[in-house]
C-alpha cells in the first residue's frame, strides 16, 4: 500500500491545497479553511500554507449560493504537500479530467490527499482508492460501492485514515479529521488549541459512528455533558463504566446507550481516548517519567502507555517526545514521517 512520504523543504510550512470545482460544498470548504487557513497568533507561529485553487477564474458554488472568484489556478495542486479534493452533491456527474489528473499527480509524488464527504467519490474516481480504505456520508454509500467496488468502504465512521489517503464523512466530520491532521502534524496540545479555537470537541475518534440516535434530548435533560466534564478532571483516578453510570445514576446498561445515542461510542473507548490524549499533552509538556504519566493520565502502567499511544500515534513515547515535547514541532511545519506512514 502506498504512503505518503512528501515533506516540504526546511524553512517552508506544510503547504495544504484546496481544490474547489463547480457545485463545490460551501461548508466542507469552510472547514477546511477554519482548520488550515487562520493565523494562529495564539500559537505564536503559523502551521500551514493554505491555499485555495479552482480549474475556473470563477467557481459557481453548490446550488448557485455564490461564484467564488480570486483564487489560484488549479496548478496550485502541483506543489500541495497536502491535497484536499472537491466534493459536491452531484456525485453522479463525472469530475473534470484536468481535476483527476491533478489528484493523480499529487499522490504519484507522494502528496497527502483528503476528502471530505463526497471527496471520496472524487478520489475514487481518479483511481488512487483502489484496494484502499475510505468512507463517505452514508447516505451515498450503496452508490459508492455500487461505482467502486474496488474500495473497501466503510460506511458507518467519522472518518478514515488510511496513512496518504484520509475521507471523512458529511458535515461536521471535516472538522474531526482536519483535528485529527493537525493532531498527527503538531500533536495533541497545538490540536486541543486550534479545537478551542473552533469552540469544537478536540477529539473524537475516526471509527466512532456517523449517525447518532438521538442528538437532543427529548423529554428530560439526559445530556452526558456534565458527566463527560467531570469524569475529565479525574482521569488519573480509578474510573470505570460502572462507576461512571453510578456518578449518573442510571444502569452500565443505561450509560452505554447513552453514549451510543449521544457520542456513538462507547464509554470505555470514549474515557480511553481522553486518556491517552491527556498522556500526549503530558508528554508534550515535558513529563519524561513514563509511569508518572501513565498514573496521571489514568493508563496505570508504562507498558500499558506504550502500546496505547502506539495504537492511536503510531509512535512509541520516546518518539513522541522527540516529535512534539518540549520546543515544540518543527518550526518548517514539516510532518514527521513516521507519523506519515502511519496506516492504523
Amino acid at each position: 500500500m502506498p504512503q505518503g512520504s512528501s515533506q516540504p523543504p526546511p524553512g517552508r510550512l506544510h503547504r495544504v491545497v484546496v481544490i474547489v470545482d463547480e457545485n463545490s460544498n460551501p461548508f466542507e470548504l469552510g472547514c477546511a479553511t477554519e482548520v488550515f487557513g487562520l493565523r494562529r497568533p495564539e500559537l505564536g507561529r503559523e502551521l500551514y500554507d493554505f491555499t485555495l485553487c479552482s480549474p475556473e477564474p470563477g467557481t459557481l458554488m453548490r446550488d448557485g449560493f455564490f461564484t467564488l472568484t480570486g483564487v489560484a489556478g488549479l496548478e496550485a495542486a502541483d506543489s500541495a504537500d497536502t491535497l484536499i479534493v472537491p466534493n459536491r452533491p452531484d456525485t453522479e456527474v463525472p469530475r473534470r479530467p484536468a481535476v483527476l489528473d491533478a489528484v493523480r499527480g499529487a499522490h504519484a509524488r507522494g502528496a497527502r490527499l483528503v476528502g471530505f464527504c463526497s471527496g471520496a467519490f472524487t478520489l475514487a474516481e481518479a483511481g488512487v482508492l483502489d484496494g484502499r480504505r475510505a468512507t463517505a456520508h452514508w447516505q451515498w454509500a450503496d452508490a459508492f460501492r455500487e461505482r467502486f467496488p474496488a474500495v473497501r468502504l466503510e460506511p458507518d465512521v467519522l472518518f478514515v485514515d488510511d496513512g496518504d489517503i484520509l475521507t471523512a464523512a458529511g458535515s461536521s466530520a471535516a472538522l474531526d479529521l482536519g483535528l485529527h491532521i493537525v493532531r498527527r502534524d503538531f500533536g495533541a496540545e497545538v490540536a486541543n488549541s486550534v479545537s478551542r479555537r473552533l469552540v469544537f470537541a478536540a477529539h473524537r475518534d475516526g471509527g466512532q459512528r456517523q449517525f447518532v440516535e438521538r442528538p437532543v434530548p427529548q423529554v428530560r435533560d439526559e445530556s452526558l455533558a456534565p458527566l463527560l466534564a467531570w469524569a475529565q478532571e479525574r482521569l488519573g483516578e480509578s474510573l470505570s463504566v460502572p462507576g461512571l453510570a453510578a456518578r449518573a445514576g442510571v444502569s452500565p446498561a443505561t450509560l452505554h446507550r447513552r453514549f451510543r445515542a449521544q457520542l456513538g461510542t462507547t464509554p470505555l473507548a470514549w474515557l480511553t481516548g481522553e486518556r491517552v490524549a491527556l498522556a500526549c499533552r503530558l508528554i508534550e509538556r515535558g513529563e519524561e517519567r513514563l509511569d508518572v504519566v501513565a498514573r496521571r493520565s489514568g493508563l496505570g502502567t508504562a507498558a500499558n502507555l506504550r502500546a496505547r499511544l502506539r495504537r492511536e500515534t503510531g509512535l512509541s513515547p520516546s518518539d513522541y517526545r522527540r516529535r512534539f515535547g518540549p520546543g515544540g514541532p518543527d518550526p518548517a511545519g514539516r510532518i514527521p514521517a513516521a507519523v506519515q506512514d502511519r496506516t492504523p
